[in-house]
């Protein structure tokens, strides 16, 4: 069984590294992973464990989890819109996106959410 607050904290790395990532695709116009793909939010290991066998039905239940789940639908979501953005050459409008957009209030939403989800988990 997976620690929750393990895979939280992975999470947040992981997805902190979108950025740098994203950064590259719109500078170079060009990216390592397919828009398809970075738009579902089960294919990152993140979402495979929101969505696999590791969390208890009361975590499930609960208010974070909720919250979290669709953060990081939307998160994949805005991701994807910044990496399409990105690869079709409309760099300017990509930035935009990313650092006073739609994109850094997900990320940070996210991110927020999740550390209060990892405080709120007894060791």
């Amino acid at each position: 069984m997976a620690d929750v607050k393990e895979e939280i904290s992975k999470a947040i790395g992981a997805h902190g590294l979108w950025k740098m990532r994203l950064s590259t695709a719109i500078t170079t116009g060009k990216l390592d992973a397919k828009v398809e793909d970075i738009r579902v939010d089960n294919k990152c290991a993140f979402g495979q464990f929101i969505y696999g066998k590791d969390i208890s039905t009361a975590e499930r239940n609960g208010e974070h989890f909720k919250k979290i789940r669709d953060l990081h639908a939307e998160f994949h979501k805005t991701a994807a819109h910044v990496a399409d953005l990105a690869i079709s050459g409309k760099k300017d409008e990509a930035k935009k996106v990313m650092d006073a957009g739609a994109y850094k209030k997900i990320s940070s939403d996210l991110t927020a959410a999740m550390m209060a989800w990892k405080g709120k988990i007894a060791n």
